[in-house]
């Protein structure tokens, strides 16, 4: 699963990649100076694997990850092949959710593609760039249906329907993700279309150092702006961030945080919201060679989650030992938590919990 890091040129994109991924994406003050995407793989943040770790003591941890891409920056007529419009919307269609940032800072040394700092007038550039994109897919699929509902076809009937609705509400300004669909019509017709703006998005407004804690004006505006939408707004110092990976030390890194007034690094909160709008969540496996982190689709099952770790696993699942993670923190170890009755024997039904710690039993 991975994230898309979008936006004008020069918002923030290439840095804020720096900063989550510690790869060193080339980041100067013109447009398009990331031409391939740059992929980046991210340990998610998680305080409950050092608390299972200090715990089990394991000769090693591996956390989750999410993927990140840092996507070429978008102009106007990007739709119609407009500066790198055509590649960027390719590499935009194959990530799963969008984190869409905003230029919500002023200074005269970073120049602006549009003459002046106006975080709406943006985020409606790319909005429409991307809508216009999708009309264009959604009226080549209507060309197509239209001809087999005329002779009848009540599937064909259907989907032209659904293709109707997308072109209306895209022709009217709206994306895709905020147009009401039934869950049948999602799953048949809206999700294979894979139309770019039904993609989950989070809005990443980046700000000043100032303005880390509490935003400023332009963030209102944003929030203001995207309240119907039912998308997250991030506040975050983008290049106060990139400051804070360039120290080594962890306590000199704490004593630049409280300096700001933050208790973590913005970029920790990123993560974690990336993984969440991915719908993504997170079990453990414990045991004295590895405690471990592993991602799996929220509503998996069991056999689903056995299979992250090995498809065999899914195959001969039998059941799974679960034990929740805060019975596992209180008791202080697997043993203790047999004794005191906590330990759960699922089945094949059974729908994992975000903080699970498991243990599969299989058959081959």
């Amino acid at each position: 699963m991975k994230a898309g890091i979008v936006g004008l040129p020069n918002v923030g994109k290439s840095t804020l990649f720096n900063c989550l991924s510690n790869a060193k994406a080339q980041s100067a003050n013109f447009p398009f100076c990331t031409i391939e995407p740059n992929i980046g793989v991210v340990n998610v943040p998680d305080p409950r694997l050092q608390k299972l770790e200090s715990l089990v003591n394991p000769e090693r941890v591996i956390p989750a990850t999410v993927e990140i891409v840092d996507i070429a920056g978008l102009v106007k007529g990007a739709s119609k092949g407009e500066g790198l419009g055509n590649q960027f919307l390719g590499n935009i269609r194959e990530t799963d959710a969008i984190l869409h940032v905003l230029r919500c800072f002023d200074n005269d040394n970073i120049v602006h593609v549009d003459g002046s700092v106006n975080p709406i007038r943006d985020k409606e550039t790319i909005d429409m760039e991307l809508q216009l994109k999708d009309l264009e897919t959604v009226e080549k699929k209507l060309d197509k249906v239209k001809r087999a509902a005329k002779t009848g076809n009540k599937d064909a009937q259907k989907e032209e329907a659904v293709l109707l609705k997308l072109k209306s509400g895209l022709e009217a300004g709206k994306s895709v993700r905020a147009l009401e669909f039934s869950e049948e019509e999602q799953e048949e017709f809206v999700r294979p279309a894979q139309l770019i703006t039904a993609k989950p998005v989070m809005y990443v407004c980046n700000v000043d150092e100032d303005s880390a804690v509490s935003g400023n004006k332009y963030v209102d505006q944003v929030k203001e702006n995207v309240k119907d939408e039912n998308a997250e707004v991030l506040v975050l110092a983008v290049g106060t961030e990139a400051d804070i990976t360039e120290l080594d030390d962890y306590e000199e890194r704490q004593m630049f945080l409280q300096d700001i007034g933050l208790d973590e690094p913005g970029s920790a909160k990123l993560i974690r919201s990336a993984y969440k709008l991915l719908n993504q969540q997170t079990y453990f496996t414990a045991g004295v060679k590895e405690v471990r982190a592993w991602t799996v689709n929220v509503g998996a099952t069991g056999p689903q989650a056995a299979g992250v770790i090995h498809t065999d696993f899914e195959k001969g699942f039998i059941r799974a030992e679960v034990i929740a993670y805060d019975d596992y923190v209180n008791f202080g170890s697997e043993s203790k938590v047999k004794e005191a009755g906590k330990m759960r024997v699922e089945g094949k039904n059974y729908i994992v919990k975000d903080g699970d710690v498991m243990h599969f039993l299989f058959n081959v």
